[in-house]
């Protein structure tokens, strides 16, 4: 009896540590949850990636080794230190042409990647084993960053990589259909994440979170307003608001789109028409 009780008591133990676990995961992270790789496979990936060398000031280049520093660290269990230069075995080496010279000698094809493609290759550069992730642009390198991480997430091995990718899409939008209220047409799951009433005096970083998600899958444009939205939001006091919104978008390459209100020119712009064929539309609309 009291081994059955002590049974009872094991149970009950193990399925509250299972409500804790499922309670500690809110689901905010996404896919982009950098849990620790398991320790048996843990060896070769710490081998891989010793030390980060990053080219490039710019917001989205700061992005990128951000990206790559925090997705390491949570994968591999350490802080993996920042370089300036090729020292060793196991350096991820992640730039352009234009800021790294050591990736314009490499001979990569990046002629083959566009403006916003990359390169994530196993080379050798001044003598050491080195994985590069080159790009055109600095939105190329975030992408191939996300990439790189997400091989390791996916358990793929990191030695002879040779990844060439470029998008097939030049437009990759998330379309919301939210109000200025903060409904959502046909929206079952909350309000707006926009909060117009704060902007542009306070931005979430929740902004910058979405456009961080955006980016790990390719998105580069995000219309914010539903189709039938107030025509408000073109006039100037709202227009502060989205330069507040793009600019939270901007280091991750999320450029902002506007529905457009085809009565805009009646209800905001104090015409009788919104006749696009009337000359004074369309010097309104310019």
């Amino acid at each position: 009896m009291r081994s059955l009780s002590l049974l009872h008591g094991l149970i009950a133990l193990a399925a509250l540590c299972c409500v804790s676990a499922a309670q500690a995961e809110d689901g905010y992270d996404l896919w982009l949850r950098y849990h620790p790789v398991e320790k048996q496979r843990l060896g070769p990936y710490r081998a891989a990636a010793e030390i980060l060398v990053t080219a490039g000031t710019s917001p989205t280049a700061l992005a990128a080794r951000d990206e790559l520093e925090r997705g390491l660290s949570g994968l591999l269990g350490r802080k993996e230190p920042i370089g300036e230069t090729i020292r060793r075995d196991g350096t991820v080496l992640l730039g352009t042409p234009a800021n790294s010279r050591t990736i314009a000698g490499l001979r990569l094809p990046l002629d083959k990647v566009g403006d916003e493609g990359y390169v994530i290759r196993s080379v050798t550069a001044k003598g050491r084993k080195v994985i590069v992730i080159a790009a055109n642009s600095d939105i190329g390198t975030l992408y191939g960053a996300f990439r790189f991480l997400r091989h390791i997430q996916t358990r793929k091995p990191l030695d002879k990589l040779d990844i060439i990718s470029a998008p097939k899409v030049k437009y990759r939008l998330l379309d919301h259909w939210d109000n200025l209220d903060r409904t959502i047409e046909r929206g079952y799951a909350g309000f707006s994440i926009f909060n117009w009433w704060e902007l542009p005096e306070y931005v979430k970083p929740r902004y910058a979170d979405l456009a961080r998600a955006d980016a790990s899958i390719g998105i580069n444009g995000a219309v914010l307003n539903n189709v039938a939205a107030s025509a408000l939001i073109l006039t100037p006091r709202y227009l502060k608001k989205v330069a507040a919104i793009a600019g939270a978008f901007r280091p991750y390459g999320v450029r902002v789109y506007l529905s457009a209100r085809f009565s805009a020119p009646i209800e905001i712009g104090g015409l009788k028409t919104a006749d696009p064929l009337d000359p004074a539309v369309r010097a309104w609309w310019k």
